[in-house]
């Protein structure tokens, strides 16, 4: 089966390097799914999952942003933040969570709401992928 090579790569390093049959992502377009010999792409990531198809497997990524650039042999993700499963403090993210829940409770001047929505997103994607 033809594969294509995934980079997963934040600002502190790789996190994900490997052959993969199947992509998908969530763009900001809306979802795309990438096989081997996809036309040439560069769209902006949402914070979600990435799924990784491999010997029908699915291995899930979760990454807080980013962009996606896809050739035709070659996936990079270069994502603010990008945690494997296995990579993933369950008990921070649920700390992480709830910290996000009561800045959205408080409706104080000093509460950046949208900081703290999207704190509240990437802690959800995060418990989410460590499922």
């Amino acid at each position: 089966m033809k594969t294509l090579k995934v980079n997963i790569v934040t600002p502190d390093g790789p996190v994900y390097d490997a052959d993969i049959e199947m992509v998908s992502v969530r763009a900001e377009s809306g979802e795309l799914g990438i096989l081997p010999g996809h036309i040439p792409t560069v769209a902006p990531l949402k914070i979600a999952a990435v799924r990784l198809k491999k010997d029908g497997q699915t291995e899930l990524v979760a990454v807080s942003g980013g962009i996606v650039e896809v050739r035709p042999d070659h996936v990079t993700i270069l994502a603010q933040t990008a945690e494997t499963s296995e990579q993933i403090d369950k008990e921070r993210a649920l700390a992480a969570k709830r910290r996000a829940e009561e800045r959205l409770q408080k409706h104080t001047p000093d509460v950046d709401i949208i900081r703290a929505e999207l704190a509240l997103k990437r802690a959800i994607n995060r418990l989410d992928v460590a499922r």
